[in-house]
């Protein structure tokens, strides 16, 4: 298999051979969709063959697209076209194992790939780092999962779509990169780093210079944050949403998309774990305390911050979701939620429609938010003029202060780690959230089950 797979990737990029992956991609779902695979051992073989073609194929479109003689032109469009296609192809309408197995396979092949471009010196602190990596998303996930359990297939596809999350904020961080802009004929793209177009519009906004530096900081962190909520919320919603029997599905299945994202994270950016192992424990040094002092940050608040995030949508998404019962819930107590009433009068839309439409969009945008501040609130000292790191020299108190013993980054730390892990434990253990309410069919209806 690693024969083939080094043979297929050494082969040039042509239109021929990328129809020729798709016709096989299609074949052979078409075979299980149909149901001529009928065992359970056919349909592995079926996910890890899908996962091993779409995960080649994939890799054959970006590097050529990427290519110095790729150009602008609309075949480029028509390559990125694809590969959005074929990117949805992967979340198919399988079973948790299944699907499962097609991401798992797809995520082995895609890193294999990676790690065996790098140089053997590379290659030995990336597999550090991913070991390292792995550990707090273990206890992550041993923390949160205990509040319903469900099967691993199903743990397992959640924490890989998390990871795979981060593959179109990695992509369009690529075609900003190397300059790539997309020729549609009648349109033409041209990807840019969300700072720089943010600058521009500031550039004729007439504040002072620090006020529009940190406008356009938050701004930027509002941008990243619909890009990667956005990103989580689609897998979630792609891949959860059929095994969902409660509210607190929706949250625990946040939570672990969250925690596969943070692990993806960890180790694919060249800033975070795989440079603490070159920094602190390469070149024969051993700085262990300057290594776990900063994998200790980046798995807590950073973690936290995903968790919390992508966790509070979970809880909206599961409202909107199960808006019907939760709606004849609340008028059963007497509680009115007022904008779907309002407007249920005012243009005569069902109160349902009107209330799921506001949950989803609280949830984005509550998960945006947070997102956005906890980035602002971690890269405000380094704009701040003297770059205060603690609140001593924020407020410039006079040498020997106490203030000058409290960091700044004590803020989003108590603020994600400690208000963020009370909030979400005490959405986890509210009663209503727990209540099994059946599961969500294609039709979007909910088939009620007796408590």
């Amino acid at each position: 298999m690693i024969g083939m797979l080094s043979a297929l990737l050494s082969l040039d990029f042509s239109l021929s051979k990328t129809a020729t992956v798709l016709l096989a991609v299609a074949a052979i779902a078409s075979v299980d969709l149909m149901g001529r695979l009928k065992h359970r051992s056919g349909h592995y073989v079926f996910a890890v063959v899908l996962g091993t073609i779409l995960s080649v194929g994939l890799m054959m479109f970006t590097e050529a697209l990427f290519a110095p003689a790729a150009g602008t032109g609309p075949l480029v469009a028509l390559g990125v076209l694809f590969i959005i296609l074929a990117w949805r192809f992967l979340f198919g309408p399988w079973d948790a194992h299944v699907k499962a197995t097609v991401l798992g396979t797809f995520i082995f092949w895609i890193m294999f790939h990676q790690l065996f471009q790098e140089t053997g010196q590379e290659r030995f602190a990336h597999l550090i780092a991913i070991g390292i990596a792995a550990i707090p998303a273990v206890v992550w996930c041993m923390l949160f999962l205990p509040y319903h359990k469900e099967r691993w297939s199903v743990v397992l596809l959640m924490f890989f779509s998390g990871m795979l999350s981060t593959v179109p904020i990695l992509f369009y961080d690529a075609l900003v990169k190397h300059g790539v802009a997309l020729d549609f004929l009648v349109f033409r793209i041209v990807p840019e780093s969300f700072n720089s177009s943010v600058q521009d519009l500031m550039q004729t906004s007439g504040l002072p210079q620090l006020s529009r530096t940190l406008l356009t900081l938050f701004l930027s962190f509002l941008l990243v944050g619909l890009l990667e909520e956005g990103s989580k919320y689609w897998v979630l919603r792609r891949n959860g949403s059929r095994f969902f029997s409660s509210i607190d599905d929706a949250m625990q299945f946040a939570v672990l998309t969250a925690i596969g994202f943070a692990f993806a994270e960890n180790i694919t950016s060249s800033g975070y774990f795989f440079s603490f192992v070159k920094e602190f424990l390469g070149a024969g040094k051993a700085d262990w305390g300057g290594f776990l002092g900063n994998v200790a940050g980046r798995s807590i608040l950073t973690s936290m911050v995903h968790i919390v995030s992508t966790g509070v949508l979970g809880y909206f998404l599961g409202l909107a979701i199960f808006a019907d019962p939760c709606l004849e819930e609340a008028r059963a107590k007497g509680k009115h939620y007022w904008v779907a009433e309002s407007l249920h009068r005012l243009l005569g839309v069902r109160r349902t429609s009107i209330f799921r439409t506001e949950m989803l969009t609280l949830g984005i945008m509550i998960a945006i938010f947070l997102h956005a501040l906890s980035n602002f609130l971690v890269t405000l000292p380094d704009v701040l003029p003297g770059n205060p790191r603690t609140f001593g020299e924020l407020l410039g108190s006079p040498a020997g202060s106490p203030l000058h013993y409290i960091a700044l980054l004590l803020i989003p730390a108590l603020v994600y780690v400690v208000g963020g892990f009370w909030l979400l434990t005490a959405l986890f253990e509210r009663k209503e959230n727990a209540k099994e309410r059946g599961h969500v069919v294609a039709t979007e209806m909910y088939i009620h089950t007796e408590q």
